[in-house]
């Protein structure tokens, strides 16, 4: 039985790998959180949540871009200092998530040449 960072116990993989649940980044049709059990950190739906993660820290960075220059301009109009609040919360929200996620599988097993990654303006080495 192997322990994972978020906690909980997990019982080794027959190919002798150890099977942890990695948060996604989208909810069910149902509007519950998304789960995937795997023991494989490069599989196909890790993958594409990690582009998904991706895409969603982007328009993040979008929303506060924007947000940040509607709150220099003092003659900004109420409407469209309420949208830019819109977005950004929803964005916020969006990137907590990635957060979650990522900071689960900090400590997670990856291989060890895994290529420094940018994300944005910072380069992260992120251990999938």
């Amino acid at each position: 039985m192997t322990t994972s960072p978020d906690g909980r116990d997990h019982e080794p993989e027959p190919n002798g790998g150890v099977s942890w649940i990695r948060l996604l980044p989208w909810d069910t049709p149902d509007h519950k959180t998304s789960l995937l059990s795997t023991s494989d950190s490069q599989g196909v739906v890790s993958r594409y949540a990690d582009g998904v993660e991706d895409a969603l820290m982007a328009i993040g960075a979008d929303a506060l871009a924007e947000a940040e220059e509607l709150l220099a301009n003092r003659e900004a109009c109420p409407r469209r200092l309420r949208i830019a609040l819109q977005r950004t919360a929803k964005a916020l929200s969006e990137v907590l998530r990635v957060a979650e996620s990522r900071g689960a599988r900090l400590s997670l097993p990856g291989p060890e040449d895994a290529p420094l990654e940018e994300s944005g303006k910072r380069a992260l080495r992120l251990q999938r």
